[in-house]
């Protein structure tokens, strides 16, 4: 965050509590040095150097609140867990359970059949959610720059992973991506999506993860159905990436969590 600037209730960016603090010094310091205490407040001019002073030290502790909201109290209503980074973003928001998160450049994760490319950079806001459950969301970004896209993940460590994407592919289409990997990633292009944004769902009872998507979250359809051992302590949550991008911004709304075993995977009931 540069000087003068702060970020809005629920953003954060990178880098601000160091930029925000070696500021904070150099200003200090330059007040310790042009101003008297026992002088300062009996001279009228000094008096009107108040109001900035008062006003840049308001700035400070809103910033200082600020940070410590989006570190420490981020929630979504829907998810009773507590959230966390993995990879910050460049920026977030989070406002009235929509999240946003933007990836910066070439952020991925993947881990390359060719054993050419592997990485896991991608920022991703996780949790740690109950043996079985069912996670959805609606999910939306722009499809700027090949291979942008949101996705939903669960992560047993950093080389048991699976990305539920939604993905601008190399034909340039909005594609329903899901990479399941198992120290090499298998890679699976399924349906184009002719809209901006869709939603995902995914189910895990015991060791079965099934993968859905619908276009207008009451009609799903099954995408994947597949077996899947997790650690304790596995992760789920919300990624952004922009493998050859500058960035990408992604939206998730109309997020649901339950803490149930489905019994019916072609229904997702």
């Amino acid at each position: 965050m540069k000087f003068g600037s702060f970020a809005p209730a629920g953003v954060l960016e990178k880098g601000t509590s160091s930029e925000f603090s070696a500021q904070t010094g150099v200003f200090l310091n330059f007040v310790h040095a042009k101003i008297r205490p026992h002088t300062f407040l009996n001279s009228t001019k000094n008096r009107s150097f108040m109001k900035p002073l008062l006003f840049f030290f308001i700035l400070l502790a809103v910033s200082i609140k600020t940070e410590a909201q989006s570190a420490d109290q981020l929630a979504i209503k829907a998810i009773p867990k507590k959230l966390y980074w993995e990879n910050k973003p460049e920026k977030f928001s989070l406002k009235a359970d929509v999240l946003t998160i933007i990836s910066g450049e070439k952020t991925d994760m993947f881990r390359d059949p060719n054993v050419t490319y592997n990485t896991d950079n991608a920022p991703k806001l996780l949790f740690k959610p109950d043996d079985n459950f069912v996670l959805s969301a609606c999910i939306e970004h722009s499809f700027t720059h090949k291979w942008d896209g949101g996705a939903i993940v669960i992560k047993s460590d950093s080389l048991n992973w699976i990305k539920f994407c939604f993905e601008k592919d190399y034909t340039g289409a909005k594609r329903v991506v899901s990479v399941v990997t198992k120290n090499i990633s298998d890679d699976c292009n399924s349906v184009e999506i002719s809209a901006n944004k869709v939603f995902y769902k995914i189910a895990k009872a015991d060791n079965v993860i099934t993968l859905y998507y619908s276009t207008n979250g009451v009609k799903w359809f099954l995408v994947r159905h597949l077996q899947f051992d997790v650690k304790p302590g596995f992760e789920v949550g919300f990624l952004s990436q922009s493998p050859t991008g500058t960035k990408c911004e992604v939206k998730f709304s109309k997020i649901k969590y339950q803490a149930i075993k489905i019994k019916d995977p072609y229904l997702g009931e």
